[in-house]
């Protein structure tokens, strides 16, 4: 188990990622892919870019990457910097100018469980060609696995951000925190993940904590190895529908608009799809809509059965969020 110790400074400075992390991401979705992880929301996603990169001349330059990234155990801190919060770019700019005693330690720590490349030897010694290399490589399977299917991947953490906000707003940063279980549990001032693959403390000593929801996170939430970097704590979030192909997204939302997805809908319909846009909860979207919340249920009902909206029970309401492919039919 992972215990998260907090002061009341901590809690102050604990906050959610603005968006999905492209950096972490991408190296969580190798886990995915080459782990033993069956999940059908991504079964799609794992054939596809499988047999991509197996075409791709230069997979051969992905040998160190997928080193670094093992689908079980330890992989290297410096593989996701803080700064990918900014973007993928930000990502690479840090992961390029890593300190050659941050590489040189993790690099040791990933040794002592796997042998690895002879190209990481000139990673550990802080070569600025190995270092360009890893990332261009990062560059060119994120093209593959990763920009694809990006928008569907957003809308996924899209709308768990949407369920922190609402429990922010309803009981502020413990309210926050207490709404990650069952995976996490919140008491006495500590957060308390379980199912941690071994024992360990971690004190924020009044630096906060970034929560970084995650597309292709597994069951367990995972938190950087060295305590003295900026405290992260990536989990995972509802897959709403995983990655189907891209073309069938955009065929089922081809030639929209508010008139013709009120056609096909129905305008009621149509109007609570857009009034959880952002989210909203079953009597909200009756207020809003000037219906019965049993007319705002039934509604919501029909379109979580189609696949549109996916609903979470919050104490003594059901929030509503719109699922990628909602996203999609929203935004066409």
């Amino acid at each position: 188990m992972l215990k998260i110790h907090f002061s009341g400074e901590d809690i102050l400075r604990t906050r959610v990622a603005p968006a999905a992390d492209p950096v972490w991401e991408l190296v969580l979705s190798l886990h995915v892919l080459r782990g033993r992880d069956r999940d059908p929301l991504t079964a799609d996603w794992r054939r596809s870019v499988s047999r991509e990169l197996r075409q791709d001349a230069a997979t051969e330059q992905h040998r160190l990457l997928y080193a670094l990234s093992p689908p079980r155990g330890y992989f290297p801190d410096f593989l996701t910097p803080y700064e990918s919060v900014d973007g993928f770019e930000a990502g690479l700019d840090a992961l390029r100018r890593t300190p050659i005693e941050l590489l040189r330690r993790d690099l040791t720590l990933l040794a002592g469980e796997r042998q690895l490349p002879s190209s990481a030897t000139a990673l550990a010694r802080g070569e600025v060609t190995a270092l360009h290399h890893l990332a261009e490589s990062m560059e060119q399977y994120r093209s593959v696995a990763i920009s694809p299917y990006w928008n569907r991947i957003q809308a996924a953490v899209a709308a768990d951000r949407a369920r922190r906000a609402r429990a922010l707003l309803d009981g502020g940063v413990e309210g926050l925190l207490t709404s990650l279980r069952p995976a996490m549990r919140w008491e006495h001032g500590v957060l308390e993940v379980h199912n941690y693959p071994y024992s360990r403390e971690l004190h924020l000593d009044g630096r906060g904590l970034l929560l970084v929801p995650s597309f292709f996170c597994a069951a367990t939430p995972v938190a950087l190895l060295d305590p003295a970097l900026p405290p992260v704590l990536v989990y995972p979030v509802d897959r709403l529908g995983g990655l189907a192909s891209v073309d069938r997204v955009g065929a089922a939302s081809a030639g929209g608009n508010s008139d013709s997805l009120a056609a096909l809908l129905g305008r009621t319909r149509a109007a609570v799809l857009q009034a959880t846009d952002e989210g909203c909860t079953t009597g909200e979207v009756a207020r809003k809509l000037h219906i019965s919340p049993a007319a705002a249920s039934q509604h919501a009902t029909v379109l979580r059965k189609a696949g549109l909206l996916v609903s979470h029970r919050e104490r003594n309401s059901v929030l509503h969020t719109l699922t990628p492919l909602g996203r999609a039919m929203l935004d066409a």
